[in-house]
């Protein structure tokens, strides 16, 4: 499922309260339909005895949060990079280690398939 950036922003500050459905749905700026196709699909929710649907904003907030698909952060080790020729990660070949300013150090070296050269970004804490 994907949620729009402003319903991931708006969400934790909901308030721990319970909202109607129009109101959630402005305070997230998402059409109602759009609410009530998420509380379809799972989102908390729960109907009193007049049959009249309220969200805890709360809840709502958690579930928006465990939805969200998060970033996966990997990195390279040193002797690797990305060539933007075979659009892969490659070990390079005849690495260059120099040294910039403070931690920051540029790695220059080959790509073992095509040949050309790849160019990196590093700190010291990385190398060695």
């Amino acid at each position: 499922m994907n949620l729009p950036h402003t319903a991931i922003v708006k969400a934790p500050g909901l308030l721990p309260m319970l909202y109607k459905v129009s109101e959630i749905a402005d305070e997230l700026k998402v059409p109602e339909r759009t609410l009530r196709d998420w509380l379809s699909a799972g989102a908390p929710h729960h109907r009193d005895e007049r049959n009249n649907l309220w969200v805890n904003g709360r809840l709502f907030a958690d579930w928006v949060q465990s939805k969200r698909k998060q970033k996966k952060i990997t990195r390279l080790p040193d002797n690797q990079a990305y060539c933007l020729r075979c659009k892969q990660v490659v070990e390079l070949t005849h690495a260059e280690i120099i040294p910039i300013k403070g931690k920051l150090i540029h790695i220059k070296g080959a790509c073992p398939h095509c040949g050309c050269t790849i160019n990196r970004g590093g700190r010291h804490e990385r190398t060695g």
